[in-house]
């Protein structure tokens, strides 16, 4: 089952937040009214609304939300500071995450047609956030002799974040080829690792 990507909550407005997104990851965002969000959590309207002004509030925060959800993962992986298991944490992350609204095209669709203001500042915040933290795993990786030392890491980190930025806006053309976000996110992977690797690297990476 899809679960929001959000850090561990315990106040009422993040409550809000974890429950709603996990309707929306079922249900889509347009189908979940407010009434749907405060039967969930059995809480009146009038005590949703002392905590968020409407369901486009609401939408801008469980954004917000996901991409510090994101970032910490992100940080996790840098920490350990190994590019060795930084590798192996990174692709199995890869393969394996489907808690992220890039993974659910029916919340993309929905994010694009009903809240144009919030994707476009989303897809602006994730370009950002990709892009620094690619930049960071590929200095880790020269550093420990893993990535191609010959490599502009400043314009491979924009390429790929430009990559995924557009995948997820052009979603429906993938899908009208037969292959989900899903399986789009393990073959760009594949082919961006296979291209920065050292040999060392790519020995490993292959294992």
């Amino acid at each position: 089952m899809h679960a929001f990507c959000i850090n561990r909550m315990n106040d009422q407005r993040e409550h809000i937040i974890k429950t709603a997104g996990d309707l929306f990851f079922r249900l889509g965002i347009r189908s979940v009214s407010i009434d749907d969000i405060c039967h969930e959590l059995g809480m009146s309207k009038k005590t949703f609304y002392v905590y968020f002004e409407s369901k486009d509030a609401l939408i801008d925060q469980l954004l917000q939300a996901n991409i510090a959800c994101i970032s910490a993962k992100m940080d996790q992986m840098l920490a350990l500071n190994d590019f060795k298991q930084l590798v192996k944490v990174f692709v199995r992350h890869q393969r394996e995450e489907k808690n992220d609204v890039r993974r659910v095209p029916n919340l993309v669709y929905d994010l694009k047609k009903y809240y144009p203001r919030q994707f476009a500042d989303f897809q602006q915040q994730i370009f950002e956030t990709n892009k620094n933290y690619i930049q960071r795993y590929l200095e880790q990786g020269v550093e420990q002799g893993m990535v191609r030392d010959n490599l502009n890491l400043e314009l491979t980190a924009v390429l790929f974040a430009k990559l995924q930025n557009d995948a997820m806006r052009d979603f429906e053309m993938i899908e009208a080829q037969h292959h989900n976000m899903h399986q789009l996110a393990h073959t760009t992977m594949d082919i961006f690792v296979r291209g920065v690797l050292s040999e060392e690297g790519l020995k490993l990476y292959q294992q």
